[in-house]
């Protein structure tokens, strides 16, 4: 049902272009086209429009051409129809929406890749890739932006946003989607976004549903969010006019709270082992069971005074978490390779993945048997 809901609103952005334009007959069939795939009080609206000004040129062209004036082919001109208005000119009819709107849309399709969408550099923060799509999302949201194609401005920034705040995904649209075009069959180039979208790179949550996220569901909850921020700031606007003495009073346990951390953190002890030699662990030694190599300080018996077994149990415990923590990691990024080659049919690019060493599985399965 969201396929039919954005194939309609696409429908009614060109059946507004041609009706700007002045071709009804296009603009009529793409309105009738959206009310079958997506019913909407805008098609509707938009559609007596359309026949209304049908109707206005239809009068004007049987005047001049038959005296007595054969109705419209749409049966517009009679008494069930829709009134005429003066002035009617489709050609004249004011757009549903601003240069500003359209200028922002014009500008995300120009856009080559997903950093140019939202407006950010590679180095941006998460905070800095929300607070862009916030922005570009209200501006371009379908039920707010009228503009011919704000429908597929509003999912690229939607789809933008998705990838580049999720670590992993970003990293690979870093190294395969930037500065990268592709031709089409007919020699035609797309955008590099485009190119990063057919390659993977598309967000596994919907325009719609990244929305509601971002925004709590909707234009509606965000007056209420809007509404509640508010009420917030004037509650701390009447803290700030209590008197000093009452401000130093909340703030003791809070000034409580950083002495305390930072008198604790004089007795926390070091680690009794790490798992990988440094400086301060310079000294290697073996579990007895398992082999398994871990290292301590140079003053670790006269230090340690627990059980050495109790101990090794607990590095082995640790270097087996380790192991499959690691191969997890690396399975997956061979699963990811395979399936990308998969969905390319590169037969070389499967080979390769198929080919991967995984070393820490191959550690994990030999102490698994041991």
């Amino acid at each position: 049902m969201d396929g039919n809901k954005d194939e309609a609103h696409r429908c009614i952005d060109i059946a507004v272009q041609a009706f700007a334009e002045g071709k009804m007959e296009k603009a009529e069939k793409f309105l009738l086209k959206a009310e079958k795939l997506f019913p909407t009080e805008r098609a509707k609206e938009l559609l007596s429009k359309v026949k209304a000004g049908a109707t206005t040129g239809g009068n004007r062209s049987s005047t001049s051409g038959n005296v007595n004036g054969s109705p419209h082919r749409n049966g517009a001109s009679n008494g069930n129809g829709p009134r005429k208005r003066k002035n009617s000119d489709s050609r004249h009819v004011e757009p549903e929406y601003t240069k500003e709107q359209l200028e922002a849309v014009r500008k995300v399709k120009g856009c080559r890749n997903y950093y140019e969408i939202l407006s950010i550099t590679k180095e941006a923060t998460d905070s800095e890739i929300k607070k862009s799509y916030k922005k570009l999302a209200l501006l371009l949201h379908p039920d707010k932006n009228k503009a011919p194609g704000a429908s597929d401005a509003f999912k690229a920034v939607g789809n933008a946003a998705a990838i580049l705040t999720d670590a992993e995904k970003r990293k690979q649209y870093d190294l395969y989607g930037i500065n990268e075009t592709h031709s089409s069959g007919h020699g035609v180039r797309r955008d590099n976004y485009e190119y990063a979208y057919a390659r993977g790179f598309q967000a596994e949550v919907s325009p719609e549903d990244l929305f509601n996220m971002f925004f709590g569901g909707g234009f509606a909850q965000q007056n209420v969010y809007m509404r509640q921020q508010r009420r917030r700031q004037q509650h701390r606007d009447d803290g700030e006019n209590q008197s000093n003495s009452s401000a130093l009073i909340n703030f003791l346990p809070i000034l409580l709270l950083i002495a305390l951390s930072m008198v604790s953190s004089f007795f926390i002890s070091d680690p009794i082992y790490s798992l990988s030699p440094s400086h301060k662990y310079a000294v290697k030694r073996e579990t007895n069971r398992l082999k398994v190599p871990y290292y301590v300080k140079n003053n670790f018996h006269s230090e340690y005074q627990g059980s050495v077994g109790r101990l090794e149990e607990s590095v082995e415990e640790d270097y087996i978490d380790h192991l499959k923590y690691s191969c997890s990691r690396e399975r997956n990024y061979r699963d990811s390779m395979l399936a990308k080659a998969r969905s390319f049919g590169d037969r070389d690019l499967f080979r390769k993945a198929q080919n991967i060493n995984m070393p820490s599985c191959d550690n994990l399965q030999n102490y698994l048997n041991t």
